[in-house]
């Protein structure tokens, strides 16, 4: 369940995704906030680098591996604008990280890709728990997916 603080990170993942926007890239942003509900890093999506890798939920996972213990990354709660691609869930899952809260959902990406005429790319588009065990996932947030809709909309209108 999505409660008022999830809400508030998930406030900051939105301005990180216009941010992506703002700079050329697909709009999504993420954060990592610790148990204590300190905000440990932030990043948004940069794959007009050319690197498709370049996910804030990837760069999350890696920063996490090199900067927490088990327990802060089992205990850390990772924030998004858009729930992770299945490349960004592994990593998430390999490196033990806790809970994903997320504004929108890739179903909502499936649909608003197919509403823009915007074709699958090479990732299946799973959620989640399709392949994370063990993991507690809350969202989609129905108020900020909104918002995530028209900067997704806007993304391809710029680019195509």
């Amino acid at each position: 369940m999505i409660n008022e603080t999830d809400k508030h990170y998930l406030n900051r993942c939105v301005q990180l995704a216009e941010t992506a926007l703002t700079k050329g890239d697909a709009p999504f942003g993420s954060l990592l906030v610790s148990q204590e509900g300190k905000i440990l890093f932030e990043e948004h999506n940069k794959i007009s680098s050319g690197d498709h890798t370049r996910h804030p939920e990837f760069e999350i996972a890696k920063w996490a591996t090199n900067n927490l213990s088990e327990v802060e990354r089992k205990n850390a709660v990772v924030y998004t604008s858009g729930e992770h691609c299945s490349m960004c869930a592994s990593a998430h899952g390999l490196v033990g990280l806790g809970r994903i809260v997320y504004a929108s959902s890739t179903e909502q990406l499936k649909q608003w890709n197919k509403e823009m005429g915007v074709e699958s790319g090479r990732l299946k588009g799973l959620a989640i728990p399709e392949v994370i065990r063990d993991i507690e996932v809350d969202g989609p947030d129905e108020t900020l997916a909104e918002k995530i809709r028209e900067l997704q909309f806007r993304y391809h209108k710029k680019i195509s």
